[in-house]
């Protein structure tokens, strides 16, 4: 399983060979450092961790700066976890690129969608409301939210207005349009979740090697 992590930069949009125009994502993705190795020997699962951004030794604290320092490797801003079948064949301080991707793969774009604050139900969860004429006096209520006298409580995971937004969000099975790895650029087609500068983590599809090749959308 390869994977990287990002940042998201902006949305445009390019022509493809036929002339048709493509909504892509620019993600400067990498370079990331192998800060540490888990093996399922020792921590139950294999993973690597993988650091990314650069950041001021004065900025960090005492853990970090010790665990940093106990792995041989720079100080890296931000640190997650990637699942890899055989972390043997990674190295402590080994830096991850956006060559690990080539123009046409498939991959999977985890990150945090964009925070809405407090909202209804008509904006957070897409209820029709009712009539907007004039004269009426439901307009963007929720109706009924539960039962008289039974069971006389509302069930959980009832749709009701809330904070929207703000979720670890994954979509799957987004195209490589192409690779720039002068620039650390990666272009994805098709939209990511998070705002412009948000961190995202890219990794090989897992519908990559299925026949399914349609996009979905996953709350985690």
């Amino acid at each position: 399983m390869k994977g990287i992590i990002g940042r998201k930069l902006a949305m445009t949009q390019i022509f493809s060979e036929d002339g048709r125009v493509v909504p892509v994502t620019l993600v400067e993705a990498g370079p990331c450092v192998v800060t540490q190795i888990k093996t399922e020997e020792k921590e139950g699962y294999n993973a690597l961790q993988l650091g990314f951004g650069e950041i001021k030794e004065k900025k960090l604290n005492k853990p970090l700066k010790g665990h940093f320092e106990s792995k041989g490797v720079t100080p890296r801003r931000h640190l997650m976890e990637i699942r890899v079948e055989d972390p043997s064949a990674y190295q402590l301080g080994q830096e991850i690129t956006v060559e690990i991707f080539s123009k046409g793969d498939h991959v999977d774009v985890t990150g945090t969608s964009k925070g809405k604050g407090f909202s209804g139900v008509v904006k957070r969860h897409g209820f029709g409301g009712g009539p907007g004429s004039h004269g009426a006096h439901f307009h963007r209520a929720p109706g009924s939210i539960g039962m008289c006298a039974t069971p006389s409580r509302v069930f959980k995971g009832k749709r009701m207005p809330g904070r929207a937004g703000g979720q670890r969000v994954t979509v799957l099975n987004l195209e490589v349009v192409d690779v720039k790895p002068e620039r650390n650029l990666l272009v994805l087609k098709g939209g990511i979740p998070g705002p412009r500068g948000s961190l995202v983590v890219i990794r090989e599809s897992v519908k990559a090697r299925g026949t399914r090749k349609k996009k979905a959308h996953v709350l985690e």
